[in-house]
Parts: structure tokens; C-alpha cells; sequence
């Protein structure tokens, strides 16, 4: 937490316009951040709208506040956002984002807790200088008690959505395939706040892993993030 003393530095990227809560969920997309704010939040506030990163704040469920705030897409952007967040005074974050199946036993809509990921993105390699980074323990098992049917291993971070490769070859034990957990994991650690991470499988792919890629509709896709958030909220309550 910033020393109540000393004001944090001025966000550069992030132009708050609404308090911000301690616990904060990070959706990649800025169209789900307020699909979750309208789900979620009782009158939700604008919390950011610079640089199409829109955030919003407001009384949650449970009656305590929270911040639903976009992250972009990639760890470089995500790295940004949950850095001046953190300056700012979030305490505990969850990822509640999109992911490709690995695993021949994830199906579209499916939910998938990280435990940790692989560094396959050049972010969180900067940052962690390792080869997998975990998420909070903490968390993590709060988001497992959750959701105690989603499947909870490790996934693995990327720089490509459209790479055909990142999907073949070996990825035993891997579950999932996505871009941004990687480096939130890592910024967190290495800032001692929580971080967590949530994910829904949007896309599935042939058995090379090359060629076909099936992708969830809109509907689902919905359906699966109102699904998401309520998880990532009762992780987040606990």
C-alpha cells in the first residue's frame, strides 16, 4: 500500500475519474469491463476511459467496492495498467480473461484456474527472469473453492494470438494458451500484491494444433463471462 503520507506518483496511462477499490478484476477487453460493471456493480462509476482502457468502480454484491478495470491485450499492456494500479493502491487482483485449449479436456466454455504459467512472452520474462511464474496461493485457492469444477493447472503465456505454432508441439501438463497471466503473475510478486487468474476457453483447435480453430459465439461467450466475474467476486469476498 502507498505510504498514506506520500500521494502516489501521477498515473500516466490511467486517468482516474472514480475511486479506486484494493480489489480489482482485469479483463483484457474494455467491451467485458463493462459487461462485468453492468453484471456486477451497483452503479457503477467510470473509473477510466483514457486510451480505450475503460474501468469502472462501484458497490459490489457483497457490498464492498470493487474495480473492474481493461488491461489491452498482451503482457506489455497489461503490465502498464496493473503497475499503476498498483501505485495507485489495489491490493489484490484477478484476471478474468479468455484462453485457448491445450488440453484434449477443456471444451468451449469451459473455466480454467492458472496455478501458474510458462514465460513464453517477452513481459513477463523481463520481469521474472524464470521460466514460469506462479500466481497467489492465496487467491488461487479461494478462486478453486469458487469454482471447484473449473480445471486448475498450468497454463502457458504468449506474445502471438495468431501464431500457428504456439499451439503444436509439446505442451504436456499445459493447459490452456493466453496472453497476459504470465506478467500479471510477475508484476504482482514482485510488488507483494495478489494476483489471481480466471479464464474462460474461447477457442479450440484440431489435434495439430495447427489448421482448425473452433470459436465459442458471442452468446456463450456472454454467458461465460457473467459466469467468470460472479467466481472471481466470491474469490475476491472471501
Amino acid at each position: 500500500m502507498p505510504d498514506s503520507e506520500t500521494p502516489p506518483a501521477a498515473a500516466i496511462h490511467l486517468h482516474p475519474t472514480a475511486p479506486l477499490a484494493e480489489r480489482v478484476l482485469l479483463p483484457g477487453d474494455p467491451g467485458r469491463a463493462l459487461a462485468l460493471a453492468q453484471s456486477l456493480l451497483s452503479e457503477p462509476r467510470m473509473f477510466n476511459h483514457n486510451r480505450g482502457l475503460w474501468g469502472y468502480t462501484g458497490e459490489a454484491r457483497d457490498g464492498r467496492p470493487l474495480t473492474i478495470q481493461a488491461t489491452g491485450m498482451g503482457g506489455p499492456s497489461a503490465a502498464i495498467v496493473l503497475a499503476e494500479l498498483i501505485e495507485l493502491g489495489a491490493r489484490r487482483a484477478i484476471r478474468v480473461g479468455t484462453c485457448g485449449a491445450l488440453s484434449p479436456a477443456l471444451a468451449l466454455g469451459d473455466l480454467v484456474i492458472a496455478r501458474e504459467s510458462v514465460c513464453a512472452d517477452g513481459a513477463s520474462r523481463a520481469i521474472a527472469k524464470r521460466e514460469r511464474v506462479a500466481a497467489d496461493g492465496e487467491l488461487t485457492e479461494a478462486l478453486v473453492r469458487s469454482a471447484p469444477s473449473a480445471h486448475a493447472g498450468t497454463i502457458v503465456s504468449v506474445d502471438l494470438f495468431y501464431d500457428e505454432g504456439a499451439h503444436a508441439g509439446d505442451r504436456s501438463g499445459v493447459l490452456a494458451i493466453e496472453m497476459e497471466a504470465a506478467t500479471l503473475f510477475a508484476l504482482g510478486a514482485t510488488a507483494d500484491v495478489q494476483v489471481a487468474c480466471l479464464l474462460t476457453v474461447t477457442d479450440t483447435f484440431d489435434a495439430h494444433g495447427t489448421r482448425t480453430r473452433t470459436r465459442i459465439d458471442e452468446h456463450a461467450l456472454q454467458a461465460a463471462a457473467e459466469r467468470m466475474g460472479a467466481v472471481a467476486l466470491a474469490a475476491l469476498a472471501g
